[in-house]
């Protein structure tokens, strides 16, 4: 052999992108040492060096792998979701991809659910009853479609009377909305922006949709609010006027 197999044994970086793209699902860093870990002690000799590879070395590997797949423009990046990594198509290729895949017609979460699982996901753990508190109306069947699409779980039982189901969110959630941590939500500030209209048109995206949904739903709160601050006022304002006339009739029986 011309060339020694030492010389033709792959970069890390090259390790990590045939990794994320064979992988059905995002990829953890300790899921790539461990592949690595094992492909090392099943062929031995130059492999080794592979299952000595730290956590910061494959850090690294996919940062210089994201920085080669921008500079090439080859329509895909590296995201970290739900504490893991994935290799995924540029958002502007989007439409071609779902063309191919006969997948023009987005699917899309329906406003009750949006609006239930925004709920579920700044209150968790939360239980049915918070959820229908909110909304004001049974929660129920939008659940179950939350469970079903694997979106929302049951984390545990509440101390409360009953026991109730208290619900959160899962990893799936993480993943179809593309966000490392729950704590990467928009805070309340953020909600209360407005999404211009020319945005709104062109996002495909579920999530600004919750932001929307949440905005609106506080407004109609707020709305609630100022016709009962009205309305009190009325009925202050009559209380006056009942008063006054009382003591004048009070005046003129004397």
């Amino acid at each position: 052999m011309s060339e020694s197999t030492v010389d033709v044994l792959p970069e890390l970086k090259q390790i990590v992108g045939a990794l994320l793209f064979a992988a059905k699902e995002p990829l953890s860093i300790k899921r790539m040492r461990k592949a690595m870990i094992e492909t090392g002690n099943g062929f031995g000799g130059p492999y080794e060096q592979y299952a000595k590879a730290t956590d910061q070395q494959i850090e690294g590997a996919l940062e210089e792998l994201q920085e080669d797949l921008e500079k090439a423009k080859l329509g895909m990046n590296i995201a970290k979701v739900a504490a893991a990594y994935r290799l995924q198509n540029d958002a502007a290729c989007g439409p071609f991809v779902r063309a191919l895949l006969e997948k023009n017609q987005t699917m899309r979460l329906s406003k009750p659910a949006l609006e239930t699982l925004a709920i579920v996901a700044y209150r968790q753990p939360c239980l049915r009853s918070e959820i229908e508190g909110v909304r004001g109306v049974s929660v129920d069947a939008v659940l179950r479609k939350l469970i079903d699409m694997q979106l929302v779980r049951v984390v545990r039982r509440s101390e409360l009377p009953g026991r109730p189901w208290l619900f959160g969110t899962t990893q799936k959630f993480l993943e179809h909305f593309g966000i490392d941590t729950i704590d990467d939500l928009p805070g309340s500030t953020e909600l209360k922006r407005a999404i211009p209209t020319d945005e709104k048109k062109q996002s495909t995206e579920t999530f600004p949709e919750m932001e929307e949904e949440l905005g609106e739903q506080k407004n109609e709160v707020e709305a609630v609010r100022d016709a009962d601050a009205v309305e009190e006022e009325s009925v202050a304002a009559l209380d006056e006027e009942i008063q006054a006339l009382n003591e004048e009739t009070a005046g003129e029986e004397k």
